[in-house]
């Protein structure tokens, strides 16, 4: 057993941030990370650009110097690759936590690397910092796991001259589809909504409403799937059940957090929103020691937390761990 004081789990930005601050106070935080550094911007499109600017994305203090006010995800995983190496914050990564347990008021962290070794630490205080992007909603129907259909969509240029079918309706689906059809696929939207998501970026929906309109792209409202085949997508439009030609299937109907660990745990949930009970003070769930960091604390509400104010999470989270520190030194 490999014997640790904090354990955070995640390596993105609100994780570097919790790390970085942890350092600050003294302690020397471990993250273990499934993938590598800022994996869920990794899954951004190739060329993302952020809403935020450079500023707000910036953690531990590095300054994020950009070419443009707001950046694109390449620029955004050199500088966190930049925080990482010069913070010197530990990370484990490729190593992916299967289980978080309680005994005797320490937390006992199981996890594999992606070699299939298996480790078990053993720590104080428990972050989780695992965002939402790894997770993607499904559509649950027949045909969803066929190799080609997507939850991701990362560059259009491989899809020229293809039928491409896009499911969903916010912003995911609506920037795949401009950036798919300027490169010359051929797009179908089906969204479930009776009309244009009011989620969708306003300097974005005018653009995709005129290839719309243009005939540039089909999109068509009140579909619900029903099925995915080989060729085919099957759908029911108002009663009306019709199926379209796909060659690719991009099912882009949002993200969920992990909630699994912290149920395990005995956080308490709102069922309704998706939500961990956190004290915003101190971001420490009601499971004692237990701390979330980021996105995860919104539930299923991600445009309510970003990067911009998630990043402020970890001082919250470095203050409470030393102050309890203190106290329990005081108290011994």
């Amino acid at each position: 057993m490999i014997k640790e004081e904090v354990i955070i789990i995640g390596a993105g930005p609100c994780g570097l941030s919790t790390a970085i601050e942890l350092q600050r106070k003294g302690f020397e935080p471990l993250i273990l990370e499934k993938n590598n550094v800022a994996n869920s911007i990794f899954h951004y499109p190739t060329h993302q650009t952020f809403f935020s600017s450079s500023e707000k994305l910036e953690v531990g203090d590095f300054p994020f110097i950009s070419e443009r006010q707001k950046p694109q995800r390449n620029e955004a995983l050199t500088y966190y690759r930049m925080v990482a190496e010069r913070s010197k914050v530990r990370i484990q990564s490729y190593e992916t936590v299967t289980n978080v347990s309680e005994v005797n008021g320490e937390y006992l962290v199981h996890s594999e690397t992606d070699k299939g070794k298996e480790n078990i630490y053993s720590a104080k205080y428990v972050v989780f910092a695992t965002g939402y992007y790894g997770q993607p909603n499904e559509l649950d129907v027949e045909g969803e796991n066929l190799p080609h259909v997507s939850h991701y969509f990362k560059e259009a240029h491989p899809f020229f001259n293809q039928d491409v079918v896009i499911v969903g309706g916010k912003n995911s689906a609506v920037d795949a589809a401009i950036e798919l059809e300027k490169a010359g696929a051929n797009v179908t939207v089906l969204y479930r909504g009776s009309e244009y998501s009011k989620s969708v970026k306003p300097w974005i929906l005018p653009v995709f409403d005129s290839l719309v309109k243009n005939g540039k792209i089909s999109m068509l409202f009140d579909v619900s799937i029903e099925k995915i085949t080989t060729e085919n997508v099957f759908y029911d439009q108002n009663g009306v059940k019709a199926d379209i030609h796909a060659d690719f299937v991009f099912a882009m109907i949002g993200y969920h957090p992990n909630k699994t660990f912290l149920m395990d745990l005995g956080v308490t949930i709102d069922e309704e929103s998706g939500r961990p009970y956190v004290n915003p003070d101190t971001m420490e769930t009601n499971t004692n020691n237990i701390y979330i960091s980021g996105v995860i604390a919104a539930g299923y509400n991600n445009n309510e937390i970003f990067i911009e104010n998630g990043r402020y999470h970890g001082k919250l989270i470095a203050d409470s761990i030393a102050n309890k520190q203190e106290a329990g030194e005081v108290n011994g």
